[in-house]
């Protein structure tokens, strides 16, 4: 894979963003070089870029793909959050994989399962969006209040807790097990085309990493 530099990235960026080499993220496709004792099966590009049960926000046919790993307790998401999605949708082209990582205690945990137990009646991004823009630690009793008064239909939510509990931690398995191959130590955390970003990036920080994604992918 021909190797790019960090020309004309800012200071603060240059320190926070990785280019991922033949170690993880190649232009054929994520490869397992990254953490290759354990993770042959962690890092496929299926797994992290096309797992069919992760929601997406964006363009589904975006050129450039932003994987987002992050917890609804954190507050740097909460913040992040709107900037992230005013990018995504400026930009027209990006599509963003959307990664539970509950890793701020159990209370995190059941936000995340709420949310991808939402997915089964088609409310994922209204929970989400529900749980992200509170400036207050959630509870669980918050956060039924906050899915009931998005339009979550909670009776059917518990039905789908109870039944589909298994793939719901399957998932949120699969999404850690990625988040610890990267080296990720918290959220948010990104994959932003060939970038590897584990922080928070100002606006115009995220628009010239994804111009950059997008001239690396033609490389």
């Amino acid at each position: 894979m021909a190797g790019f530099g960090t020309k004309g990235l800012a200071p603060t960026r240059r320190a926070a963003l990785t280019l991922i080499g033949a170690g993880a993220l190649a232009v054929g496709g994520i490869t397992s070089a990254l953490a290759a004792a354990d993770s042959d099966e962690v890092l496929t590009e299926a797994r992290v870029l096309r797992d069919p049960d992760t929601p997406v926000a964006g363009n589904p046919d975006g050129n450039i793909t932003i994987v987002e790993w992050s917890d609804y307790n954190c507050p740097y998401c909460r913040k992040l959050e709107p900037e992230l999605r005013q990018v995504v949708q400026d930009d027209g082209k990006v599509r963003l994989v959307m990664k539970d990582w509950p890793i701020l205690g159990p209370v995190s945990v059941t936000a995340a399962r709420t949310a991808l137990a939402a997915k089964f009646q088609d409310k994922y991004h209204q929970a989400h969006d529900a749980m992200m823009g509170v400036s207050s630690r959630l509870t669980e009793s918050r956060i039924n209040e906050l899915l009931a008064a998005a339009g979550v239909d909670m009776d059917r939510l518990k039905r789908d807790l109870a039944g589909r509990g298994s793939d719901i931690d399957a998932l949120l398995k699969r999404n850690n097990e990625q988040a610890e191959a990267f080296g990720f130590r918290g959220t948010p955390a990104f994959i932003v085309g060939k970038y590897r970003v584990p922080g928070v990036l100002s606006m115009a920080e995220f628009e010239q990493v994804i111009a950059d994604a997008r001239k690396a992918k033609m490389n």
